[in-house]
């Protein structure tokens, strides 16, 4: 930053190249981290309100012992996630150059 501001670069330039490109990474990754948890959130919420939805589809597959139901839930959850994090890679590449794939 302190170089590109003494060559000359204009402020937005420093801001939205230099510096936004390294604040975007944490920035991802917690974005990512959080998504399991809002389907967990949707469990909660769907069961306490009695909202129809694929969380209280799920509980009431917990409470009936439907077990093939809630391995198809946990395994969409799960690849849910995985896409997630295939994303944030994909992110990462475009938010910093610096980062390859090999």
């Amino acid at each position: 930053v302190r170089t590109a501001r003494a060559k000359g670069a204009g402020e937005a330039r420093v801001l939205f190249v230099h510096v936004l490109g390294n604040a975007m990474l944490p920035i991802l990754t917690s974005t990512v981290s959080v998504l399991p948890l809002l389907f967990m959130g949707s469990l909660v919420m769907e069961s306490f309100f009695g909202i129809p939805g694929l969380g209280s589809y799920t509980i009431d597959a917990i409470n009936a012992q439907d077990f093939s139901i809630v391995r198809a839930m946990v395994f969409l959850g799960t690849a849910a996630y995985i896409v997630g994090l295939i994303l944030t890679d994909v992110a990462y590449t475009l938010a910093d150059p610096r980062i390859r794939f090999k």
